[in-house]
């Protein structure tokens, strides 16, 4: 695990940008998963559910595409400095398997945003949203905005692997498809090691991406209107609690009292725990037969 947004499903992080463990044993014994029908870019057929390594032996390729304005010659300088593609594509390889390989571009977008593309089957991190989270994290004043924004990311690059495993595996999902990829990126994010325990860094990498959803609901700068309640998004306010949440619900020691932080009404802190433990359960079960 590392430790450290179709046309497209795109999930700009931003406002209203343009955006995209294991189940008791009964559960996952009776669940019948679903099979993939789609095909690839190429027309060639995704194999039955439950597949053999040997029948999925897809790999996330990196590409790092041409950055011409200077928010996207910086974005891409951090991704490559940091190493930040080929670790996320790594943890993917080796822990999803993947029908074909699946390109994870660095790409200059002209806005901030990250998505994933059904059309073309590959992700996109654009190098402006790397930017624009350096330029957020320092404005609130955080003594390390680059490791904010490497969280960040990792944040967003798990939302989008939602988009990705919904679209690869033809998984139902059971809510707004926006919604539910927040879910896969805290239950991809908060995977247990051998000893059952979370990695404190992917827990902080969701607080941070809580922060970052505050920050830009703080300068949305309007009420809350009927375009914003209509969108595929739920709004940006929303997304901060439900994030804060379910990562105080998976680990209370590592996010701290929440309620006292004023991150989260008390309420709502104490129904957070089953809240994760259903999302956890519905996601491990969804996943088990695509899990190396």
């Amino acid at each position: 695990m590392v430790a450290i947004a179709a046309v497209v499903a795109g999930c700009g992080q931003g406002s209203q940008a343009a955006d995209s463990s294991s189940a008791p044993a009964s559960t996952a014994e009776a669940a019948v998963m679903p099979t993939p029908t789609q095909t690839d870019v190429n027309g060639n057929g995704i194999p039955d559910a439950d597949p053999s390594d040997d029948d999925w032996p897809g790999t996330m390729t990196v590409v790092y595409e041409d950055a011409t304005t200077p928010d996207a010659i910086r974005g891409r300088k951090f991704m490559e400095d940091s190493k930040l593609l080929p670790q996320l594509a790594d943890d993917v390889t080796s822990s999803l398997k993947l029908p074909y390989d699946i390109p994870l571009k660095g790409s200059q977008c002209d806005e901030p945003n990250d998505f994933w593309s059904p059309s073309d089957q590959a992700m996109t991190l654009c190098y402006e949203d790397v930017a624009n989270s350096l330029d957020l994290y320092a404005r609130l004043g955080d003594e390390d905005p680059e490791t904010s924004a490497w969280n960040e990311a990792l944040s967003s690059f798990y939302h989008e692997t939602g988009h990705m495993v919904i679209d690869l595996y033809d998984l139902p999902a059971t809510g707004r498809e926006e919604d539910v990829a927040d879910q896969a990126s805290v239950h991809l994010l908060l995977r247990p090691d051998d000893d059952g325990n979370f990695d404190p860094n992917n827990v902080q990498a969701i607080m941070d991406s809580a922060r970052w959803f505050g920050a830009m609901s703080s300068g949305e700068g309007e009420p809350i209107d009927d375009d914003h309640l209509a969108d595929v998004h739920s709004p940006d306010r929303a997304r901060m609690f439900n994030m804060v949440c379910w990562a105080y619900g998976a680990d209370p020691d590592d996010t701290g009292d929440v309620v006292a932080a004023g991150l989260l009404p008390e309420d709502r802190a104490e129904r957070c725990p089953g809240e994760y433990e259903k999302l956890d359960r519905a996601w491990s079960t969804l996943l088990t037969p695509y899990v190396k």
